[in-house]
């Protein structure tokens, strides 16, 4: 069967993420074993508008799947958010050739994939980012990798503060979204996990787990803060306030980003690649390639942004019980 798309740019966009990188490899290497002209396009929708378009190739993706970050730049683009700059970007895809797109990144991104099939380009969107926050699949690209970095550091923390018998209050990122403190905070028996999906209560959720764990035994203290929840900065004073316990902060910020990606991403982000490609090839258009917990599928887009998506209601019992 034909395909029915002849040439396909790829980018990315948003916050990088571990693992874009082999997601940017398979979509070039799926398109040109399939005789499919591939173009990256750096510096995501704004590169569209600026016309930074050019071919890639084989050896231009070769190496790229243990890489972190993006070898495509991402950056953010106010001119993209208006009809004007939509349109450009319509236009010198439609001048070039380019017949389909695959973009990968985070729901902003999506949204941006979505303007463009009103002027008929055929999109196909791959989730790349450390939230896992996209609803309409239970995996997105980057999220075990920022995971394993940021317990790396809260386990490193864990040894001074056991050393110094003091509390440490450590922020992770997230977003709006507290998969990432949540998984975090478990693997690392946390004291405490304060999350944006659930109203934080200062005396319950926090000082109560302190005096739990202290007539327990313990002497150190670990609480893991989603950005989305509230301010480590903030949480910290007032937890030596009330306890009396000395308390450091550490906020992790963007080196949960960074990174070699694990052999999840890698994979997933392979496997993503390939069915973003098969998508367009086959005529699908305006979707999202989601992992189902068995297999990549894809979606509408529309579809999957109205979706909305909780903490894992089986994880937050096991929390409060180990805890």
């Amino acid at each position: 069967m034909a395909s029915a798309v002849k040439r396909i740019g790829v980018l990315t966009s948003g916050g990088d993420a571990p693992g874009m990188n082999a997601a940017i490899r398979a979509v070039v290497r799926t398109a040109l074993s399939k005789g499919i002209d591939c173009v990256g396009i750096r510096h995501g929708y704004q590169g569209l508008i600026s016309g930074e378009i050019f071919p890639m190739t084989y050896e231009d993706v070769s190496g790229l799947t243990g890489r972190g970050g993006t070898v495509l730049y991402t950056a953010r683009s106010k001119e993209f958010m208006t009809e004007e700059g939509q349109k450009r970007a319509a236009d010198n895809l439609r001048f070039l050739g380019i017949d389909g797109l695959v973009a990968i990144g985070g729901d902003g991104t999506f949204r941006g994939a979505r303007d463009l099939t009103k002027y008929g380009v055929s999109v196909a969107c791959i989730p790349g980012t450390i939230d896992n926050d996209i609803a309409c699949t239970e995996y997105t690209i980057g999220y075990d990798t920022a995971c394993n970095t940021a317990i790396e550091m809260v386990d490193k923390l864990n040894d001074t503060m056991r050393s110094h018998e003091r509390c440490s209050v450590v922020e992770v990122m997230g977003r709006h979204a507290g998969h990432l403190a949540l998984q975090v905070g478990i693997a690392a028996s946390a004291t405490a996990i304060l999350v944006p999906e659930r109203e934080l209560d200062f005396e319950r959720d926090v000082i109560e787990k302190i005096r739990e764990a202290k007539l327990g035994g313990r002497s150190h203290y670990m609480i893991i803060v989603a950005e989305g929840a509230a301010s480590a900065a903030e949480i910290g004073p007032k937890i030596q306030e009330a306890t009396g316990v000395d308390t450091r902060v550490t906020v992790l910020g963007h080196v949960q980003r960074g990174g070699s990606p694990l052999v999840r991403d890698r994979v997933m982000a392979s496997q993503m690649g390939y069915y973003a490609v098969k998508a367009l090839m086959e005529g699908r258009t305006n979707r999202v390639i989601c992992y189902d917990g068995r297999n990549c599928i894809d979606i509408d887009i529309n579809e999957g942004l109205a979706m909305t998506k909780d903490l894992d209601a089986g994880v937050y019992e096991i929390l409060h019980a180990v805890q």
